[in-house]
């Protein structure tokens, strides 16, 4: 009976032990976030780096700590800049938000920062994946409607120049493309992504209605829809809905300019 009694209370001495062993590290690792956090906010980001790290060594499920850490990353990569360092940056902004992912499947800031990265590095299939992915989280995320739209036009618009430098046409050059069975062609290609992006910008407003971005791409997207006309009633139609949002583009951001503090006090909005 002594003996069963000495062994469980060495048991229980070495389980305190374990406890208070975890304990000291979710602490130190609590403090080296901390810490980081002092050296983002600075704009120290590699210090910063370095203190996340040691906190997610500490405690790997930190998720707070992670996220940082990929931040930080992320915080150095410069969008369009192909040196080795700066991709390796991107990636390893990635791979953290990666393992947020794997920890946490619907975290919205890593599923946004992956959309981001991929964006900025132009892999707009992976991008658009991304993205989608956000919006099944949180299906309010404008931001994501807005940027479907972008990488609709963005793609539409190469397509369509390069049909128009091939018929000779120049950028100025009214529309539809003047070859029907190029248009047929292009049509055919682009169309359905240019029906998606203005669908995506449209969802965009209805969950912001003074997004002026949003309709400064509706007004590109429906350009891009006017070239492909069949008759010159549809291409006014389209050309016309494009001049209509960037009308409506310019008197959005007056009113939000009219909003804007001057010298402390807001602007009152103009008297009839």
């Amino acid at each position: 009976m002594q003996r069963k009694l000495i062994v469980l209370v060495a048991l229980c001495a070495v389980a305190a032990l374990l406890l208070a062993g975890t304990g000291c590290e979710k602490l130190r690792a609590r403090d080296n976030l901390n810490k980081g956090v002092m050296a983002y906010k600075s704009a120290r980001y590699a210090e910063a780096v370095e203190f996340f790290k040691a906190a997610v060594a500490l405690e790997p499920t930190y998720t707070n700590a992670r996220l940082y850490l990929a931040t930080a990353y992320m915080s150095q990569y410069i969008p369009g800049a192909e040196s080795p360092e700066n991709m390796q940056m991107a990636q390893a902004a990635h791979n953290e938000f990666m393992k947020v992912v794997e920890q946490d499947p619907r975290n919205p800031l890593a599923i946004a920062s992956i959309a981001s990265l991929y964006f900025n590095q132009k892999k707009f299939d992976e991008a658009r994946e991304w993205h989608q992915k956000l919006i099944a989280v949180d299906p309010k995320a404008k931001e994501s409607f807005y940027t479907l739209g972008v990488i609709a036009w963005t793609r539409s618009f190469q397509r369509r120049m390069e049909a128009r430098a091939k018929l000779g046409m120049k950028p100025e050059d009214p529309g539809p493309l003047k070859d029907k069975k190029t248009r047929e062609a292009v049509k055919e290609s682009i169309l359905p992504m240019i029906e998606d992006g203005i669908q995506n910008l449209n969802k965009a407003l209805e969950l912001d209605k003074e997004y002026d971005d949003a309709m400064a791409y509706l007004n590109l997207l429906y350009r891009e829809r006017a070239d492909l006309a069949d008759s010159k009633e549809a291409y006014d139609k389209d050309t016309d809905a494009a001049d209509q949002w960037v009308q409506k583009t310019l008197e959005t951001k007056k009113i939000k300019a009219s909003r804007t503090p001057v010298s402390g006090i807001v602007q009152d909005a103009p008297r009839k």
